[in-house]
C-alpha cells in the first residue's frame, strides 16, 4: 500500500526530479502525514523510531549542533514533484497486476508512457539475459517483439537483478519498435520506460506456462486492462511441453552448490520467495509446498537426480 500511494503522489523516480528535489518539496514527513491522514497506512506499528508512524511526520534538524526534531511541512513546496492526497498525479497507483494464460505478473505502469503500455508482437525466447544482450549486440533485434526471458525465478537461479536489460530495450523502443519484456525474474524499482511484465508466476522451473512459449508466438501485454496472454489455440497450448533447458551454470561453481537446498525449497515470487515456514495470525504453522532433504540436494548437485 505504501508503494502504491508513493507512486500516486510523488513524481520521483518517474519524473525529471530526483530524491533531493523530493526532499526540498516537503519530504517524507509530508508524504507519511498525507498517507496517515488519508487512512492509507496502519499507524499503530512499531518502528525503529518508536511506537507508531506518527513519528515520521517529523523531520530532524540541528539546533546549535544538537539533533532535534520538528514538524515536517504540511504543504508541498513544489507540486510538480510532491502532491497532497487530494490532488494525485494519477487516479490509480503505479503498479498493475497482469493475468492471462501465461500466469500472473506485475507491471510498473507509472514509468511507462501510455502509448507504450500495450504491446502485441511475436515472442523472442531467451533463457538468460546474456543471450538477449548478445542478440542486441549482433543487431538481431531490429523489429517489433516481446522478449521472453525464462528461468529467472527463485527456484531456477535465485531471481537475479535484470535491470541492465532496460537500456538496450529502451534503445529499440526509441527507434520506433514495439518492444516489451516478459519474465519470471525481477527488476529494480527504478527500472522503467519499457513495458515489463515481471515476477511471472508460476515460474518456469515450477511448471509455469512461460516455459511453453515458442519463438514467433504472438504475445499480448496490455498494461491498461491487466492482460498477459499468448495467442495459441487451447488445444495446441495444452499439448505443448516445456523445452529442455540447461541450468547447470546456475547450480554449479563458485559455491552455488551450497545454495542448492534453498533453490529446491523456495516458494514462488508471489509467496515471497521464502525458504522457511512461517506462522499465520491464528498461530498455526504454514508449511512449505515441497521440502527436499539434504540427501536429495547433494544427489541433485552431483547430477544423480534429474
Amino acid at each position: 500500500m505504501q508503494a502504491r500511494c508513493f507512486r500516486e503522489w510523488v513524481s520521483y523516480p518517474n519524473g525529471q526530479a530526483d530524491v533531493n528535489h523530493c526532499h526540498a518539496a516537503a519530504g517524507m514527513g509530508f508524504l507519511i502525514g498525507e498517507l496517515l491522514d488519508a487512512g492509507l497506512l496502519h499507524g499503530d506499528v512499531l518502528t525503529v523510531a518508536g511506537e507508531g508512524l506518527a513519528r515520521y511526520r517529523e523531520e530532524p534538524y540541528l539546533d546549535q549542533g544538537v539533533l532535534s526534531w520538528r514538524p515536517a511541512p504540511n504543504q508541498s513546496g513544489d507540486e510538480s514533484v510532491l502532491r497532497p492526497a487530494t490532488r494525485p498525479f494519477a487516479p490509480d497507483g503505479g503498479l498493475k497486476l497482469l493475468r492471462g494464460n501465461l500466469g500472473r505478473a506485475v507491471i510498473k505502469t507509472s514509468a511507462v508512457k501510455p502509448e507504450h503500455r500495450i504491446v502485441e508482437a511475436p515472442a523472442l525466447v531467451f533463457n538468460n539475459q546474456e543471450e538477449l544482450m548478445a542478440a542486441f549486440d549482433r543487431g538481431d533485434l531490429q523489429r517489433d517483439f516481446v522478449a521472453v526471458l525464462r528461468y529467472q525465478g527463485p527456484r531456477a537461479n535465485g531471481m537475479p537483478e535484470l535491470h541492465k536489460l532496460t537500456p538496450p530495450l529502451g534503445v529499440l523502443q526509441d527507434a520506433g519498435f514495439r518492444v516489451a519484456l516478459v519474465t519470471d525474474g525481477r527488476m529494480s524499482g527504478a527500472s522503467g520506460k519499457v513495458p515489463a511484465a515481471i515476477h511471472v508466476t508460476p515460474e518456469c522451473l515450477a511448471g509455469g506456462p512461460l516455459a511453453r512459449v515458442h519463438n514467433g508466438d504472438i504475445i499480448r501485454l496490455d498494461g491498461e486492462r491487466g492482460i498477459l496472454e499468448v495467442h495459441v489455440s487451447a488445444s495446441e497450448w495444452a499439448e505443448r511441453q516445456p523445452e529442455p533447458v540447461d541450468l547447470s551454470d546456475y547450480q554449479q561453481g563458485l559455491g552455488r552448490e551450497l545454495f542448492g537446498v534453498f533453490r529446491a525449497n523456495v516458494t514462488g515470487a508471489e509467496q515471497g520467495a521464502r525458504v522457511f515456514a512461517t506462522s499465520n495470525p491464528t498461530g498455526t504453522t504454514t508449511s512449505m509446498p515441497h521440502v527436499a532433504s539434504a540427501h536429495d540436494h547433494f544427489a541433485f548437485a552431483k547430477g544423480d537426480v534429474p
